[in-house]
């Protein structure tokens, strides 16, 4: 049985918008990462996007109008390296910090002050890494990452309590909630953000997006009329849709695949 003869498993109310946004003049397909394109999993650097959702990702990128992009809060290199994506897949990473719109985008870079206040933040992460069993540091260009997953749920909370207090205050320091994970950066920036920006950048006429963290919500909340938003996941979110894991990712972008095919007439 070939991909695009699998029974659907997606809402119908769900595949209605996917038949609907695929008439869009210019589609952007703008997707989150991890427990989106890839199964959630202990250790970053083993996340993989499912087969079904690379491939159909990979066609979607080569068909007329049609723009993919990736927006993560991973940095842009990890990101390359778990996701392999398709060469004119747009990727976001670090949460709109780091942006590749194709050659000759310039990396990000910090100034001076950016760079000590990072330095500094990273200190205070590392201090309280040290007392706390099962958490470990993630750094990235504007930012570290804390990472509780491995942590018992109560030396978690306490490490991320420990955390905000001591940077919450702190002039030029953000703070995101995701997962298991508090992210720092010190460059303001966000998914919904990335999208607006990519949205004008492209000359889309229509976004789907879909994202299970915390943090895509914002994302989510810049969406217009006739734009498709879906949580993956059963936590709150504001999306009109939602599916309930990875692999139901894989059988929505199939399902867009073949209503784009149409609509743009390639075979």
């Amino acid at each position: 049985m070939t991909a695009e003869q699998t029974p659907l498993s997606l809402a119908p109310e769900l595949l209605d918008a996917v038949r609907r946004i695929a008439d869009t003049e210019h589609l952007l397909v703008a997707l989150d990462f991890d427990g989106t394109l890839a199964p959630i999993v202990d250790h970053a650097s083993d996340a993989r996007p499912l087969p079904r959702s690379a491939a159909a990702l990979e066609q979607l990128s080569g068909l007329p109008r049609t723009t993919t992009a990736l927006i993560s809060g991973r940095a842009l290199d990890s990101l390359r390296a778990v996701a392999s994506p398709p060469e004119t897949t747009l990727l976001i990473g670090s949460h709109g910090a780091e942006v590749w719109m194709g050659e000759g985008s310039l990396g990000l870079e910090l100034d001076d002050e950016q760079r000590q206040r990072l330095a500094s933040v990273r200190e205070v992460l590392a201090g309280i890494v040290n007392v706390a069993p099962g958490t470990l540091l993630e750094d990235k260009p504007a930012g570290v990452v804390l990472h509780t997953r491995l942590a018992d749920d109560d030396v978690a909370e306490d490490a991320v309590q420990a955390a905000r207090l001591e940077l919450q205050d702190r002039p030029g320091v953000y703070l995101k909630s995701g997962k298991r994970v508090l992210e720092t950066s010190v460059i303001q920036a966000s998914k919904g953000e990335a999208v607006e920006f990519l949205r004008q950048a492209t000359g889309a006429t229509a976004v789907l997006f879909a994202g299970d963290d915390v943090t895509d919500e914002d994302a989510l909340g810049r969406l217009l009329p006739g734009d498709v938003g879906i949580k993956v996941g059963l936590d709150f979110t504001q999306a009109a849709y939602r599916v309930e894991a990875p692999v139901h990712v894989a059988e929505l972008l199939e399902a867009l695949l073949r209503e784009r095919r149409r609509a743009v007439g390639s075979a």
